[in-house]
């Protein structure tokens, strides 16, 4: 006998639970005959609030018991539930990966071999301009965090807010292979500024902080993550300026 669950969920004209969806779909996934019920007027969904003395919908009931609402269903399944506060390196892994395949599919193309050097140049250049395109989309929000730990933010506050605009510039030139007398010493003071802040801040004055590498409200650490970036930068500006 197949499984059956009821699931009471918010379905407007105006709004469509996206969580209801995914409840939905994570029942059928595993195996239950749902009985999907919407939730249609404002009116509809404070009356069932009220009446199961809950604050969110959508709700899922088994046999009558009642589950609670996605989250609460992926424990039910036994789902590793996500905690929005806790730490991650899911943001950065998955800009240095993309940047990396960016890369080596441009070399693939121009040279027909994926594994050159110039997949290296451009991987860098690439990653730069990835991060600072994540600093851009709330500049403010990233400044907040960066001027918490950045020695030379803290002394020129302006800089916080040119310092995503410098990185992207000299990521795209790096790309280009252009304008190098810019792009060169841009990345090395940007850069060797960034780790002495972060090497300041973490390993000698031993702060928790967040990282303003992938921009404002991110929860990864400030750590060897901004300290592999500014390096990255330095490391590149260094040997652009000796193959000039």
């Amino acid at each position: 006998m197949a499984k059956t669950a009821t699931l009471y969920r918010m379905v407007m004209p105006d709004h469509v639970c996206p969580f209801g969806r995914r409840a939905l779909d994570l029942l059928r996934r595993h195996g239950y005959r749902v009985d999907d019920r919407h939730l249609t007027t404002r009116a509809e969904v404070d009356a069932f609030k009220a009446e199961h003395g809950v604050k969110t919908t959508p709700q899922t009931f088994i046999d009558g018991q009642r589950i609670g609402g996605h989250d609460d269903l992926r424990r039910f399944f036994g789902l590793r539930v996500r905690d929005p506060k806790a730490t991650t390196y899911a943001p950065v892994a998955a800009i240095f990966g993309m940047a990396a395949a960016i890369a080596l599919a441009a070399s693939y193309s121009a040279f027909g071999d994926a594994l050159t050097m110039r997949a290296g140049e451009w991987f860098v250049g690439i990653a730069m301009c990835l991060l600072s395109l994540q600093k851009l989309r709330d500049i403010d929000g990233f400044a907040n965090g960066f001027l918490g730990y950045d020695l030379l933010a803290q002394r020129v506050v302006r800089y916080a807010w040119v310092y995503p605009w410098a990185e992207g510039l000299a990521g795209v030139l790096m790309i280009a292979s252009a304008l190098l007398w810019i792009a060169i010493p841009v990345a090395l003071v940007i850069g060797t500024v960034g780790a002495v802040s972060v090497v300041k801040a973490v390993y000698i004055d031993k702060r928790s902080l967040k990282c303003a590498c992938v921009g404002g409200n991110s929860n990864v650490p400030l750590g060897f993550v901004s300290l592999t970036e500014n390096l990255l930068m330095v490391a590149m500006a260094v040997w652009m300026l000796v193959r000039v």
